[in-house]
């Protein structure tokens, strides 16, 4: 399911307030919220270990470690001073360019075997 909600302001700030409140913002460097993102991707991997549907269906577990990914992710654009709409649109746009449409619709090739 898709739908087009976009990450307000609002959600930012409060995930970097719940830090703040807890002056956890001195533990939070590039290098420690790099690696919380790929521990927490790594729990939200888990919920998948052995299906390709949540175990057991348990989609709050799921919602849980991706929102523990986020919100990591959050942190460190902010700390980087990354705005995560023009870093996610340029990513987009080079991905693009490696993947046209016209060699790329309907196959999971890797950029080098589709030229």
């Amino acid at each position: 399911m898709y739908t087009e909600d976009m990450l307000s302001d609002k959600t930012v700030e409060t995930v970097m307030k719940f830090a703040r409140e807890r002056e956890w913002e001195k533990f939070h460097t590039p290098g420690t919220l790099a690696k919380s993102i790929a521990i927490e991707a790594a729990e939200l991997l888990e919920c998948f270990q052995w299906e390709d549907e949540a175990r057991d269906g348990d989609m709050e577990h799921v919602a849980d470690e991706l929102a523990d990914v986020l919100t990591y992710c959050i942190e460190m654009a902010q700390l980087l001073g990354l705005n995560m709409d023009t870093i996610v649109l340029n990513k987009l746009e080079k991905t693009r360019q490696k993947y046209p449409v016209e060699t790329s619709k309907g196959n999971n090739h890797k950029y080098r075997e589709l030229h």
